[in-house]
């Protein structure tokens, strides 16, 4: 059986302040769905007629299923690489190892993008060692784009100084401004790029060799000036010192729909995500749970797991097999849990940070399923709703899944 924590976030006064976070994440999950929650005990109750019916859970956050259409996966049948508005692409360790052969690897599309700027390429990134990315941002800056980078100071800046690095280096010497997060023992941990405003790239790819040609990672781009306005507030805060829990929370403002496919927004450590967004989609499952996890070390998002394979959805997950095996890891719970699990069997890491909810969800980002990332971190998670978009992860976890091992059950001691 699953080991049984008791999680508590806050005591007595402070009891008061989670309820305001709640309430505020709930205006913000309101707008997304359509759905007005104010004043209402029983939501079921009090939805006027022309709207259907929530779906009830143990939380007002939950998903409504029934707001779109529900387009049906079709297994077997190849997916849109991209839709009018969206691309993504995944990291193929396989096919594209060869730091020296870009062609067709994520740094090339990422290339191509730096290339088409016209105006300005502002970016929220962790990591940097690409020089040929380093000399496509100069030549931007050159012809008159406005470059500009926000990085975390110990694994940016400071590193680098290191061997195989000083990519930050040639940026700043052709005249690029370059700022880390002061400091902080927190990370800046974020990994999305806009360009002119308009195109937002994120997910979970570090612009690093291992980032893109040893590890499992997602990149999606989506073309949408008010995703733009989104992230570049965001990236405005960072750029003038605003990090952390104190940054200001701009929740209510970080929703939209671009034709059908709604979308949120979340920043941390400012917002609250993980038991206010990320379980409630998981609770709210009518089919199936998908992830992906290079660190899972949340146990409530791991019981939202369990029960929802105990009210008989498709349930199933792939970690990092590094670390997997420690006490804080969730491998072990979800195991335990009757939960189907493997480690990954790539030899770099499956960095991948993805939750996809019935073919239809997708939750990626850079957030990994910790608390760390959620208290202390700058980060961005985005939730989709686009089951084209869905089937794209779907296959890529079900590659991830394919090449996986499943666990030695001595070794996971359940008891």
């Amino acid at each position: 059986m699953p080991r049984k924590r008791i999680v508590s976030k806050t005591q007595g006064g402070v009891l008061v302040l989670l309820l305001l976070v709640l309430v505020t994440i709930c205006g913000a999950f309101s707008a997304m769905l359509g759905i007005d929650l104010a004043g209402s005990e029983d939501p079921a109750t009090d939805i006027p007629p022309s709207l259907p019916p929530l779906f009830i859970t143990d939380t007002p956050f939950a998903p409504n299923p029934n707001i779109l259409t529900h387009t049906p996966v079709i297994v077997g049948q190849e997916p849109p690489a991209s839709g009018a508005w969206w691309e993504v692409y995944f990291t193929d360790p396989v096919n594209h190892r060869n730091p020296n052969v870009p062609s067709g690897s994520v740094e090339e599309k990422l290339i191509q993008y730096i290339n088409a700027a016209q105006s300005s390429i502002h970016i929220a990134s962790f990591e940097f060692d690409l020089t040929n990315v380093a000399q496509a941002l100069i030549a931007a800056n050159a012809r008159g784009v406005d470059v500009r980078w926000v990085t975390d100071d110990e694994h940016g800046l400071l590193a680098d100084q290191e061997p195989g690095h000083g990519q930050f280096a040639m940026l700043r010497n052709a005249g690029i401004e370059v700022r880390d997060d002061l400091g902080r023992t927190a990370f800046m941990h974020n990994k999305f790029w806009i360009f002119d405003r308009q195109i937002v790239w994120t997910g979970s790819t570090n612009v690093t060799k291992s980032g893109i040609y040893d590890q499992n990672n997602n990149v999606i781009v989506i073309r949408s000036p008010e995703l733009g306005a989104i992230y570049e507030r965001e990236f405005d805060e960072m750029w003038n010192g605003q990090f952390g829990a104190n940054s200001p929370s701009t929740l209510a403002d970080q929703s939209l729909t671009i034709e059908g496919s709604q979308i949120l927004v979340i920043f941390t450590s400012e917002d609250p995500v993980l038991e206010s967004v990320i379980i409630p989609f998981v609770q709210g499952a009518q089919s199936n749970v998908y992830f992906m996890a290079f660190s899972f070390t949340d146990y409530p998002l791991a019981d939202a797991m369990i029960q929802a394979r105990l009210r008989g959805l498709d349930v199933a997950g792939v970690f990092e097999a590094f670390g997997s095996t420690s006490e804080s890891s969730e491998l072990r719970t979800l195991f335990c849990g009757d939960v189907p699990v493997r480690q990954d069997g790539n030899g770099g890491f499956l960095h991948h940070k993805v939750i996809v909810v019935d073919e239809r969800y997708v939750i990626t980002g850079s957030l990994n399923f910790s608390t760390r990332a959620e208290t202390t971190n700058d980060e961005n998670v985005i939730i989709i709703d686009n089951p084209d978009i869905a089937r794209r992860y779907v296959e890529e976890f079900e590659r991830v899944w394919a090449i996986g091992r499943d666990p030695k059950p001595a070794d996971m001691g359940c008891d």
